[in-house]
């Protein structure tokens, strides 16, 4: 009996005891408006790792973003030189490029996917040239993959692979570059849907 009343008395003591410290805890967050109160590990979610605009003493000059060594290239880069930004580039990516993935179903719909976020905006997601860009007016005069003429000659349903790949890679006319946000096999991709949206399908 006396053991249990000792039990008893030890459990209402580490109950005042947590209720004390919690009151404690609490006072001392609302005593100061200004406070953040206590952190408990900072670290784990302050980064260690410096930003890239900010000074670094571990470089010669002092700058956290360093330019990459010469002759390096980004993972997944691939060279475009041999067809430049030209008209002859474009007519000669024409008649040279061949789209080297394999037309099925899979890469047909990654394809719609891109299309759809990178080109319908201005071209429609019909590829009639209706996209929502054009129909507020913000962009005028883009064509229609099946009844449109090309800025740069002949009929925007006759465009080869290369030329439509050259335009992805360098643009044209209102159309700016996409190379930076598109990655060369999701050109090809989206090559190959417009491709079906020439043929009316």
């Amino acid at each position: 009996m006396k053991g249990s009343i000792l039990a008893m008395n030890k459990n209402k003591f580490v109950y005042a005891a947590f209720l004390a410290i919690a009151f404690a805890a609490t006072f001392s967050a609302c005593k100061d408006k200004r406070s953040t109160g206590l952190e408990y590990a900072r670290n784990m979610y302050d980064p260690i790792a410096y930003n890239p605009d900010q000074p670094n003493k571990n470089f010669k000059d002092g700058k956290t973003a360093q330019l990459p060594p010469a002759n390096t290239k980004p993972v997944g880069f691939e060279e475009y030189d041999e067809y430049p930004n030209t008209l002859e580039g474009y007519n000669e990516a024409g008649a040279k490029m061949v789209n080297p993935l394999t037309a099925d179903s899979i890469n047909l719909e990654q394809g719609k996917h891109s299309f759809v976020v990178f080109c319908a905006p201005c071209h429609g997601e019909k590829g009639d040239g209706q996209g929502h860009l054009v129909k507020i007016e913000k962009f005028n005069g883009v064509p229609s993959y099946l009844t449109g003429a090309s800025s740069r000659g002949g009929n925007m349903i006759d465009l080869t692979a290369g030329k439509i790949y050259h335009t992805i890679t360098y643009g044209v006319n209102n159309m700016g570059s996409h190379a930076s946000q598109i990655l060369p096999i999701d050109r090809w991709k989206i090559v190959m849907y417009v491709q079906q949206l020439q043929k009316g399908q």
